[in-house]
């Protein structure tokens, strides 16, 4: 049994990182729910039990064995570090540590090796990160990848609560040809808002020097590290859509080696954590309102490029709040309490 810590527990992941504790039966002696000092005193049920979420302070981590962030990256910088002096393993759902080199970046289906090298924190990559390289990897043991070109399509649960309810107000003020007026999306902390609702928004998160967003170099810069190959050639472009919940990517790769089409459909489809779903005829492939709720990650419409040899497009699915979050970190904890067992 583990003391265990969920920071950020009133938050869209926490709350699904909690309901998935609960639904594991992941073995917690004693169990924080930890917040800003704004969430504070808001009530949670837990296996029948009312909890009082407190706020998270570096004392918070006393005798906390497990801890699983979601609360942003300014929080885990700030707390994290005294969560591991506590003894505590941290497991982080931010960008605050993916790229640190001491930090392991770990999709359980395909490193979860990687577990054992962490000095007390283990990273949670990107949400749109996690399902591309779930698809991605077994292709790049076969035949090798050199490029990727990834659009993606990304549901407003992935800016959080408020993005949700934004979303919601909005739709339903244009359908009643009300104003709309636009107050988070596409950067809550910029001056400029766009409508969502009925709209497709190409920014997510802050624009970088070069151009991308932070988001989009989020995905080119784990994608290497996690598929250890700092040689592949990736750009992505992220855009926000009225989707509540599931991100979607149309992925375009080109290969090392000639493939054969229907060998990469039998790999995916005997990919752990993936789901083929590729069927024209049947009009089979991936929606992201079914994968909605769901933890695999679904994978169809594979065909040959046209201009390219080697070249294969794909489209990815998968829940962002699930397997692009608090699934991929309650996997990561399952698997480190059954080590310290």
């Amino acid at each position: 049994m583990f003391n265990v810590a969920v920071v950020g527990a009133t938050g869209a992941v926490g709350e699904q990182i909690i309901g998935l504790l609960e639904k594991r039966d992941f073995p917690i002696a004693a169990l924080k729910l930890l917040s800003s000092a704004r969430s504070a005193g808001k009530k949670i049920t837990f296996k029948g039990k009312e909890y009082t979420v407190e706020e998270a302070t570096p004392e918070s981590f006393k005798g906390v064995e497990i801890a699983l962030f979601s609360a942003g990256g300014d929080v885990t910088r700030a707390l994290a570090p005294h969560a591991v002096e506590h003894g505590a393993v941290c497991i982080d759902n931010t960008n605050a540590y993916r790229m640190d080199p001491d930090t392991p970046l770990v999709v359980p289906e395909l490193n979860i090796d990687k577990v054992s090298e962490h000095r007390g924190i283990i990273a949670n990559p990107n949400c749109s990160t996690i399902q591309l390289v779930a698809a991605l990897k077994p292709i790049q043991v076969r035949y090798g990848i050199s490029r990727i070109i990834v659009s993606t399509y990304q549901a407003v649960s992935g800016a959080g609560s408020r993005a949700i309810d934004e979303l919601l107000r909005q739709t339903r003020a244009v359908l009643d040809g009300n104003d709309v007026n636009p107050e988070l999306l596409p950067v809550g902390a910029l001056p400029v808002k766009h409508q969502i609702a009925f709209n497709a928004i190409p920014q997510i998160d802050k624009f970088q020097e070069n151009g991308y967003t932070l988001e989009e170099m989020k995905m080119v810069r784990e994608t290497k590290k996690i598929l250890d190959d700092e040689s592949i050639d990736v750009t992505a472009t992220c855009v926000r859509i009225p989707v509540v919940y599931g991100h979607s990517e149309s992925v375009y790769v080109e290969l090392q080696n000639d493939y054969e089409l229907e060998d990469v459909k039998k790999l995916l489809a005997e990919a752990p954590g993936v789901v083929l779903a590729d069927d024209p005829e049947g009009q089979l492939y991936p929606l992201a309102t079914e994968a909605a709720g769901k933890p695999e990650v679904f994978v169809g419409r594979l065909r040959r490029d046209l201009g390219h040899a080697r070249g294969l497009n794909l489209w990815i699915v998968s829940d962002n709040l699930l397997k692009g979050a608090a699934w991929n970190a309650v996997q990561i904890a399952e698997y480190i309490a059954i080590e310290k067992q």
